[in-house]
């Protein structure tokens, strides 16, 4: 099973990072889902701007929580490094 991180681009222009084991599904929650990130569900639609891919769960929590520390202008530099 692999494991993903993503940051998403929501409606207010505004960043959202997150990660999952299903990223189509989770996708697909934060723009339908009654239930889920309240953060993402006031900010509909949401769009997926950039992901990265782990084998471990504790991996992928791990760059979460580093990507979560950057400022905006360094998330959106990875957008560009695809």
């Amino acid at each position: 099973m692999s494991y993903f991180v993503y940051i998403l681009e929501c409606s207010d222009k505004t960043l959202y990072i997150g990660s999952t084991n299903d990223l189509e599904k989770r996708l697909h929650s934060h723009n339908n889902s009654k239930s889920g990130a309240h953060y993402t569900k006031i900010r509909r639609p949401v769009s997926l701007k950039y992901s990265e891919v782990f084998e471990t769960k504790s991996e992928a929590l791990k760059r979460e929580h580093f990507l979560k520390k950057f400022s905006r202008v360094e998330k959106l530099e990875l957008f560009k490094q695809g």
